[in-house]
């Protein structure tokens, strides 16, 4: 007789071995993505972010696969509880072997209508943060003498838009500190620094940005998952490369951008006021100064 059952659903092949990964960034959008992804891979996981009760539900998730995972809330201003979140996960497994950094924040405005408080922190959390991290993180790996240090980056961190000033500020700057830490560990052969840079990702930090353009944030298309993200991050743990885009039309915009200036400054403003924005608000500051609450990370599609 004809075997007519469904075929069995395919497993994601184990890391080998199951390394341990710092996932700081993990509550929502490329950060969950990445932790479920490398859960379902057999990664043993600290899951770090601002708020304990957004983080827990994705802990959860991961330990649906099997995985083992902690959870640890922090500040990535405050560099102390950052080297405590990174000695916690050392002290936990014996090493730390991957650290994804997918930590940002977003303000929306032309220049001058941004508060001066709402563009300090969006460019402290994008660079004083990141810079607090990769300080923890490398003391290990040079220690160790292995390690891969993956930041999520932007393809804003090489190309500009109009009403993103503080964002694009600080993406610029992580580009830039990221290509420093790659220059100054290459004595460490098993030392990596990658830089991940992704274009329009489906994920709810268009919704939660800081917005004093009186309309609500959307990605502009076109549009990846953030799990295609997570996936571009999973290749880069198992084969490192120093820099990698991920969205079909990056080289494209990098090439205008550079290329032909004066056309892409021409056309950027009202190609960003027609597909960068959607429905009416007041201004607000979004989660620039506080954690996203709990039970607001569900569901990544934008639906302002």
């Amino acid at each position: 007789m004809t075997d007519v059952s469904p075929p069995s659903p395919v497993v994601p092949a184990p890391l080998v071995p199951s390394p341990v990964v710092l996932v700081i960034g993990a509550s929502s959008g490329i950060g969950r993505s990445t932790a479920l992804l490398l859960a379902a891979k057999g990664a043993r996981l600290v899951l770090g972010g601002r708020s304990k009760a957004t983080l827990e539900p994705v802990a959860e998730a991961c330990r649906a696969h099997g995985a083992d995972v902690s959870v640890v809330e922090v500040d990535v201003l405050d560099g102390t509880a950052v080297e405590t979140l990174v000695a916690s996960a050392v002290a936990r497994h014996g090493r730390l072997d991957v650290c994804v950094h997918s930590v940002a924040v977003v303000g929306y405005g032309r220049f001058e209508d941004v508060p001066p408080d709402v563009f300090d922190r969006v460019v402290q959390i994008g660079v004083m943060g990141t810079a607090n991290v990769a300080r923890s993180v490398l003391a290990v790996f040079r220690r160790q003498r292995s390690g891969t240090f993956i930041v999520i980056g932007s393809i804003l961190g090489r190309i500009v838009t109009p009403y993103l000033s503080p964002y694009v500020t600080g993406r610029a700057a992580v580009h830039a500190l990221v290509r420093v830490l790659a220059i100054e560990n290459r004595d460490l052969s098993d030392v990596n620094i990658c830089l991940l840079m992704p274009g329009s990702v489906d994920t709810p930090v268009y919704r939660r940005a800081a917005s004093f353009t009186g309309r609500v944030a959307k990605p502009p298309p076109p549009v990846i998952s953030p799990e295609k993200v997570a996936r571009a991050v999973l290749k880069l743990i198992e084969r490192p490369r120093p820099r990698v885009d991920v969205g079909p039309v990056n080289k494209l915009m990098a090439f205008g951008f550079y290329a032909l200036p004066a056309v892409y400054d021409l056309l950027v403003t009202p190609l960003m006021n027609r597909i960068g924005f959607g429905k009416r608000i007041t201004p607000h500051t979004g989660n620039v100064f506080e954690p996203t609450r709990a039970g607001d990370v569900d569901g990544e599609t934008y639906t302002g």
